[in-house]
Order: structure tokens, then sequence, then C-alpha cells
């Protein structure tokens, strides 16, 4: 079943390639929608997919790459909105 996840990751996970990193791993795993960077530090994510693709997705987000460091994953369900890629928001 698709279904639409709203994430915010905290910590330490802007100028260590999370964006970047995060469209990659979305790409792989067959999940569309958009990351971008909050004014706050953290990283904001709206993802949408199939419920097992998106299961491992947020196990990806938990970790992040090599130098990031997640303190928390805050992830709400919200309505689909049928993205057609997975992109970086500026």
């Amino acid at each position: 079943m698709m279904k639409h996840i709203n994430i915010r990751v905290t910590g330490r996970v802007q100028g260590v390639g999370y964006r970047m990193s995060c469209n990659m791993a979305a790409r792989q795993m067959s999940v569309t929608g958009f990351v971008k960077n909050e004014y706050d530090g953290s990283v904001y994510i709206e993802a949408e997919g199939e419920e097992e693709n998106l299961s491992v997705f947020t196990a990806w987000c938990r970790k992040g790459p090599d130098h990031a460091y997640v303190e928390d994953l805050n992830i709400t369900e919200g309505e689909m909105k049928n993205f057609d890629a997975f992109e970086v928001s500026y």
C-alpha cells in the first residue's frame, strides 16, 4: 500500500552530505518526494512509496551518511501528493 510520511531529522545532519545521500538512498528504494535543510539545523523530508520501501528508507534516515549524527527522527503520516521523483530542495 502506498503511503506518505513527513520526517524531521535532528542532530548533526547539515554540512555532512545528508541531503545528497538521502536522495541517492530514496531513488534506490523507489521512494519519491524531497529533502531540504531547515533554518533550525534539522533536515525535513517528505517521502512516498510502498510501506516496505518506506520502512527501509526510514531505517536509513536514522543512520544517515558516515559523517552525520542523527539524534532523533520524528515521523508523521500525511496526505499523498503523488510525487514523480525524489529531489533535493534548496
